[in-house]
């Protein structure tokens, strides 16, 4: 793994663990959402070397997937 893909991949952890502070006060839908986002992250910079469109695309996409899923 790339150390740009690396630094990205702890970023993308730190910043969803801080959005843990408030996860009582989520909907369902809106837990889904934010667990489908920091997964299609990682995916989408493991899969694109950690390119950022990659990172970006993979974490819309995992936000939609995961609002979908958690009805």
């Amino acid at each position: 793994m790339k150390k740009t893909a690396q630094i990205l991949l702890v970023a993308t952890l730190a910043i969803a663990a801080s959005g843990c502070a408030t996860w009582d006060k989520l909907s369902t839908r809106e837990k889904g959402a934010a667990i489908g986002a920091g997964a299609g992250a990682v995916a989408g910079a493991v899969i694109s070397n950690g390119g950022v469109l990659g990172t970006v695309g993979g974490a819309a996409i995992g936000g939609v997937i995961g609002h979908e899923v958690a009805k």
